[in-house]
């Protein structure tokens, strides 16, 4: 059947269309020189309009588009009209059927996901998502009509609510599964640990993602959060003992972490270990070697003979090089040198023997040749960069022949070796789940062994716990971007916060948490005390007091509480303590650096050197351009690490903090704590 526009019609629309003609299963609209062939499975609407004389009919496409024939008589119109729309609908009645099998299909693996008595991950939702996705180009109906149809029209909008607001709607069937699953196993989470969890500790704990940051601020359970994840892994038969993987930084923290798991686990088939141990496994599992460690990582004293002699004879040997070593020392690192055979002078080679150490270190991680090094080093200090890289080439070839004479390897070999051992396939990681320690810690050489292992298998769990504002390592190589970027570098997932503190009260809470924030950099996130403290519990106090406030602490301090004084530098622990024992024989005083502290806590904390210029807090910039050139570049915020130092040393406290300032010379420090409302004590 066919209809056509009559002459006049055709000579006055002056329309490439003219004719109109039903095929089995869709149209086909022509004229002199062009045809339009309109499938059914792409009409979305027919229309029949009458004009002035003649009549119209109208064709709606997908994407807005619409094709029009003029000029035909007006009761011939009409006619076709109805013998199409009649055609049309008997198809659409049959192709609903088609549509409705499918789309109930995909419904039924939505409602299957669904009601799965576990957590549906992100990753889970791409895959739902492109199963409709799918389902809905397998139709035969445009999508656009599938509303149209009482068959269709409930699945195909849950469907796509699914695409639409998927990201919503797993976050509301999530949230509904863990509250079932909290109440169901109330008993597992209030027993785990000495203390039952809170509900954000368990709440991590269950968590199902893929990749997960655990921001853990001060005092806020991550280690009771740890233990009780591999214990829910365990008893929910997700993993065996073998397929977790504990990791934490220090051999002492993994020797802690593994007493916790076996008291609260009752179980020794867990092993946390260090990357370095780590490292160590792969490369025995993975070859036939069963590489030694160099004693040059071990023995602090060997290690600085070492460099010591080799800078020395550098030094002695060629005048250039003492030249330029004269020139760094004095130009970069401001210190002054005396003439004559500055490298005899054994007080100023054991101050650089520290730099040494640290320079030699980072070109060990970085693991590069010198070339790649100063290609990889910022542009605006490329060539100076280079000139130093070149006066330590010595000191790194004595390194390397004093490992290759011993047999051994040191810890960054150890890694890079670990990550070459997966790269070739020749160990197969057999864990499931890996669950790091202090991630805020980690250097871009050991997140790239994490990736190593997690190549081999896309679907392995990523558990990390940290806290960006405790990251005061970037000086040994820890990037923070890592844990402030996490999904960037590990992939989609969540973040969980631990926001309850066991540790301080709320008054130390908010000074050190307003302080910590007002560097832009840092992840935003709560951290609520259970205790009130007064506006005391965190007050400035002048320098010279140090001895009247051991005073009155004696006075009421408990013999079992801890008094906790920190420093910037070991070598500031003040004289009046080696008379403590016998002066205050009922206080338990104990002193360490800042950055020994992390980890421990106190009753009462008390903070030194708060002053201006060399040796202060913040400690001005020394870094050189060694350390510009390998570390991770810092942000954009003064002092924003010491910043992160001062946080740690405050949080040490369970109940009260003194800062001592110089009131002569204060630190930056000291105004930025004032502004945020931290009393001034004429005494203690």
């Amino acid at each position: 059947m066919e209809l056509k526009a009559t002459s006049l019609g055709k000579h006055l629309a002056q329309h490439p269309y003219n004719r109109v003609r039903l095929l089995p299963a869709g149209i086909e609209v022509s004229g002199a020189k062009h045809e339009y062939l309109i499938p059914f499975n792409q009409l979305l609407e027919i229309a029949c309009k009458r004009g002035l004389v003649w009549g119209e009919l109208v064709f709606t496409l997908p994407d807005n588009k619409v094709v029009r024939l003029h000029g035909t008589e007006w009761q011939e119109t009409q006619r076709f009209f109805h013998y199409l729309e009649r055609a049309w609908q008997q198809w659409s009645d049959e192709m609903s059927e088609v549509s409705a099998r499918v789309l109930d299909q995909q419904v039924a693996e939505l409602q299957a996901a669904e009601a799965q008595n576990r957590w549906l991950k992100r990753s889970e939702l791409q895959d739902l998502q492109k199963g409709i996705r799918d389902a809905l180009a397998a139709v035969p109906l445009p999508e656009a009509r599938l509303r149209d149809f009482p068959a269709c029209a409930a699945h195909y909008q849950l469907c796509l609510d699914w695409l639409e607001r998927g990201k919503s709607l797993l976050r509301q069937r999530n949230e509904a599964w863990c509250e079932r699953t909290l109440q169901q196993h109330e008993a597992f989470f209030a027993t785990i640990e000495s203390s039952p969890l809170n509900l954000s500790q368990a709440r991590a704990v269950i968590n199902g993602e893929d990749n997960i940051l655990v921001l853990a601020g001060a005092g806020s359970g991550k280690t009771s959060v740890l233990v009780a994840r591999a214990g829910w892994l365990l008893s929910q038969q997700q993993a065996t003992p073998d397929q977790i993987l504990l990791l934490a930084f220090g051999r002492q923290a993994a020797e802690e972490m593994n007493e916790r798991i076996q008291s609260r686990l009752q179980t020794d088939n867990i092993a946390a270990r260090t990357f370095h141990s780590l490292a160590l496994h792969i490369i025995q599992q993975g070859s036939s070697k069963a590489p030694k460690v160099s004693r040059l990582e071990t023995n602090s004293p060997l290690r600085r003979t070492l460099l010591i002699d080799t800078w020395r004879a550098q030094c002695a040997e060629k005048k250039a090089q003492a030249s330029g070593w004269r020139q760094w020392l004095t130009e970069e690192l401001g210190w002054d040198i005396e003439d004559g055979p500055f490298w005899q002078n054994d007080k100023l080679a054991s101050r650089l023997a520290t730099r040494l150490e640290r320079w030699i270190g980072l070109m060990r991680m970085h693991g590069g040749a010198q070339a790649a090094m100063i290609e990889s080093a910022p542009e605006e200090v490329r060539d100076l960069f280079g000139k130093r890289i070149r006066l330590l080439a010595p000191l790194l070839k004595a390194w390397k022949a004093d490992m290759k004479e011993e047999g051994a390897v040191d810890f960054s070999g150890l890694i890079a070796q670990a990550i070459n051992v997966l790269e070739k396939g020749r160990f197969i990681s057999p864990w499931k789940h890996i669950l790091v320690d202090e991630f805020q810690d980690i250097s871009p050489q050991r997140a790239a062994l994490l990736s190593a292992l997690r190549a081999q298998n896309k679907r392995v769990s990523l558990f990390a716990v940290g806290d960006d504002w405790q990251a005061i390592y970037r000086f040994s190589g820890a990037e923070m971007t890592l844990t402030t970027a996490f999904h960037h570098f590990f992939g989609e997932g969540d973040q969980c916060v631990l926001d309850t503190t066991y540790r301080f009260n709320d008054r130390i809470g908010e000074i050190a948490n307003g302080f910590v924030q007002q560097n832009p950099h840092q992840l935003k996130k709560p951290l609520n005390s259970l205790s009130k403290g007064n506006k005391k519990a965190i007050s400035l106090l002048k320098g010279d007091q140090l001895e009247a406030l051991l005073d009155k602490l004696s006075g009421y301090a408990d013999t079992h509480e801890r008094i906790l004084v920190l420093a910037r530098y070991h070598h500031l622990r003040p004289q009046i303590l080696e008379k403590a024992a016998t002066r205050w024989p009922k206080l338990r005083i104990d002193f360490m650096t800042i950055h020994a502290s992390k980890g421990q806590q106190a009753d009462y904390v008390i903070i030194l050197g708060l002053h201006d210029g060399k040796e202060g807090f913040p400690a001005p910039q020394r870094e050189s351009v060694i350390e510009s050139g390998l570390l991770p570049q810092p942000e954009d915020f003064p002092d924003a690490e010491e910043r992160r130092l001062a946080y740690v040393a405050i949080t040490r406290a369970k109940q009260q903090v003194w800062l001592l300032f110089d009131a002569e010379r204060p630190s930056s420090f000291v105004q930025i704590l004032k502004a945020l409302g931290v009393p001034v004590l004429r005494k203690p």
